[in-house]
């Protein structure tokens, strides 16, 4: 599994440990993969998916409460879709990819191979731990 840095390696772990996300959710895998990628959307991740319901948070995206970037805006419309195919006017490829950075459009990659390659299913039995198989981008 490939992570631009430690924290991105770590944010996803801790993700997936207090979601209990069960290793073949290939789905909730992307998701938290593309949030703890991005160290705004990591400090914001309480409102953009709620762990106590293991739902998304659409809203956080129009009612303004949170503040995000639209290169922020962005990650989180493609992590929602490919979690559970989440659709507004904003989610064209063009829209998705248009504001964001090199770095933030590695984060997108990685997060799309993993929702349809499914390479994480290998790396992963039962429940992600510090001897996690891990290289670095």
């Amino acid at each position: 599994m490939y992570f631009l840095n430690e924290d991105h390696a770590y944010n996803f772990q801790n993700m997936i440990l207090k979601d209990q996300t069960h290793p073949s959710d290939l789905e909730r895998m992307s998701l938290f993969y593309i949030i703890g990628g991005n160290e705004d959307l990591f400090m914001k991740r309480q409102n953009i998916y709620d762990f106590k319901n293991h739902e998304i948070n659409p809203q956080v995206l129009t009612n303004g409460e949170v503040d995000l970037c639209s290169s922020s805006k962005s990650l989180v419309r493609l992590a929602y879709n490919l979690f559970n195919g989440y659709e507004d006017e904003y989610t064209t490829p063009r829209d998705l990819l248009y504001n964001l950075d090199r770095k933030n459009f590695v984060v997108a990659k990685g997060g799309i191979d993993m929702r349809f390659n499914g390479h994480i299913e290998k790396q992963i039995s039962g429940k992600l731990d510090e001897d996690m198989d891990i290289e670095f981008i």
